[in-house]
């Protein structure tokens, strides 16, 4: 739907799995075994992974300024990771037990909060739309997926409702 390059790092696969639902079309990717094979998904964890899209979308708004991330903080809770030293001394987040859509999407959350890009993963403020993108703007200020489309429609709304209050 945008028309932006992938978020960094971990966060791509954070704005992929919220990207796999079409708000618009109601298209949902996890229906599919194809969809759902980037995130090594079976069809019985697509529940779960719903849930999880949501509460990622959710915070994704709230970096927008237009939602609460507070489910995605129990969704974590069940991810516990660990500080592992990597062979040249460095260190790195590792989950306790073998690795899960919800531990990589907290291992990508924690390192991307650690180096600041976290909160410039927003969700489109249009509300037919609600595509998960990286924002790189300088200010970090950016309001929709694509100026071209979402963005469009909604300063053509605003145009259309400001014409007609002077009509």
């Amino acid at each position: 739907m945008n028309d932006r390059p992938p978020a960094p790092g971990g966060l791509a696969l954070v704005e992929a799995l919220v990207n796999t639902l079409d708000i618009e079309t109601g298209a949902d990717r996890l229906d599919t075994a194809d969809g759902r094979a980037p995130f090594g998904l079976t069809e019985d964890d697509v529940p779960a992974a719903r849930e999880l899209r949501e509460a990622l979308r959710g915070a994704c708004l709230a970096h927008a300024g237009h939602g609460s991330a507070a489910s995605l903080d129990g969704l974590l809770a069940g991810a516990p990771l660990r500080v592992a030293i990597t062979a040249d001394g460095g260190a790195a987040l590792r989950p306790l037990g073998p690795p899960t859509l919800v531990s990589r999407v907290a291992e990508a959350i924690a390192v991307a909060t650690a180096d600041g890009t976290w909160t410039r993963l927003k969700a489109c403020e249009e509300q037919t739309c609600r595509w998960a993108y990286y924002d790189r703007s300088p200010a970090a200020r950016s309001r929709w997926c694509s100026m071209s489309v979402c963005g469009a429609r909604a300063k053509m709304r605003t145009y259309r409702a400001r014409r007609s209050r002077t009509a």
